[in-house]
C-alpha cells in the first residue's frame, strides 16, 4: 500500500488549485479551447468592417451619375457615368472593381438627372432590392443650383432627407456599403467658363442660376450671392460627413470631389458645368482609390 507523504499531498493540492484557477478563467471570458477571445456565442460583438471588393453596386444620385451632357447635348449619356457605366474611357468604378465582364450584370443605375435630397430616398429603396454590396451616393448640386439662391434646400431639410435616405436602407439591405461622394464645388466650375464668350451665352439658358447668372458680374450682390452659394454647398458637405460618420458601413469621401480642381476639358463641351468623359473619369479614380483603402479618407 503506497502511503502519501505531505509533500505529495500539498502538490497535488498545489496543481488541484491551478486547474480549477483555469477552468474558472474560461468560463468568466467564455472562451473554451476552440475559441478566440473574439468568437463565440458570448464574446463582443464585432463591428462590421468595410468590405474593399464588393461584388455588386448600386448608384442613385442627379445628372452627374447619368452622365448627363456627357455625350450629346441635353441627353443622359448612362454608359459614361463614373459610377456603372462600360466605356472603358472612363473605366467606372464597377469595370474597375468587378471588371468588364461582370459589371453589366452585377450594377444598377438608379440617378435621375434633376434629382434633390428629396428624391434620394425612393431611389435607395430601389437599390436596395437588389441587396447590392455596395451604394454610390452622389447628390446635392441640384439642391444648391436652383433659379435664386433663396430658393437653396435649407441644411436642415437635406439633413433630414439624408437620414431619412439612409435608415430606409439600412432597415432594406442592412449589409450595403455606402460611399457618399461630397457636392463638387460649383463655384469652382463657374470660375472655369466665365471668361468664355460662348460659355456665358450657354449658361443663360438657365444652368445653376444661382450660381451661374451673370457670370463676369462683380457688384457686390453678384459676388455675394456665389459666396452665398458655395457656403451653402460646403455646410451640405458637412451634413453628408456627420451623417454617414453614424453608420459603421458608410464611408464619406472625406472631400475629395469637392476639392479636385476640375479643369475646363473635363466639363461638358455643351454646357461647360457637367463632367465630360474626362471628368467622369477623374470621379471614377476618385471614388475606386477611396473605396478600396483599407482605411476611410480623413
Amino acid at each position: 500500500m503506497r502511503t502519501t507523504t505531505p509533500y505529495r499531498r500539498a502538490r497535488r493540492s498545489l496543481v488541484g488549485a491551478v486547474a480549477a484557477a483555469a477552468v474558472l478563467a474560461g468560463t468568466v471570458t467564455g472562451c473554451s479551447s476552440g475559441e478566440s477571445s473574439s468568437g463565440g456565442e458570448r464574446g463582443a460583438q464585432a463591428a462590421p468592417r468595410w468590405n474593399t471588393a464588393p461584388t455588386s453596386i448600386a448608384a442613385v444620385g442627379d445628372s452627374i451619375t447619368r452622365g448627363f451632357d456627357a455625350c450629346s447635348v441635353l441627353a443622359d449619356c448612362p454608359e459614361v457615368s463614373w459610377a456603372t457605366g462600360d466605356d472603358p474611357e472612363v473605366d467606372s468604378l464597377a469595370t474597375r472593381l468587378l471588371g468588364a465582364a461582370e459589371a453589366p450584370s452585377h450594377s444598377w443605375n438608379y440617378a435621375v438627372t434633376g434629382s434633390r435630397m428629396a428624391d434620394l430616398p425612393a431611389q435607395l429603396a430601389s437599390a436596395a432590392e437588389h441587396k447590392p454590396d455596395l451604394v454610390t451616393v452622389m447628390v446635392g448640386s441640384n439642391d444648391a443650383c436652383r433659379p435664386l439662391a433663396s430658393s437653396m434646400t435649407p441644411v436642415a431639410d437635406f439633413r433630414a432627407g439624408f437620414e431619412q435616405a439612409l435608415a430606409g436602407l439600412r432597415a432594406a439591405s442592412p449589409r450595403s456599403q455606402v460611399y457618399v461622394s461630397s457636392v463638387p464645388d460649383l463655384q469652382r466650375l463657374w470660375e472655369q467658363g466665365k471668361d468664355s464668350p460662348m460659355v456665358r451665352q450657354i449658361w443663360k439658358l438657365g444652368i445653376c442660376q444661382s450660381m451661374l447668372a451673370d457670370p463676369l458680374s462683380a457688384i457686390a450682390g453678384s459676388a455675394a450671392r456665389r459666396e452665398q452659394v458655395r457656403a451653402r454647398v460646403v455646410e451640405y458637405n458637412e451634413v453628408l460627413r456627420e451623417v454617414c460618420a453614424k453608420d459603421e458601413l458608410c464611408r464619406y469621401d472625406g472631400g475629395a470631389v469637392f476639392q479636385y480642381p476640375f479643369a475646363a476639358d473635363q466639363l461638358s463641351r455643351w454646357d461647360w458645368f457637367h463632367p465630360g468623359k474626362d471628368g467622369q473619369a477623374r470621379l471614377a479614380e476618385l471614388a475606386h482609390r477611396q473605396v478600396t483603402s483599407v482605411r476611410p479618407p480623413r
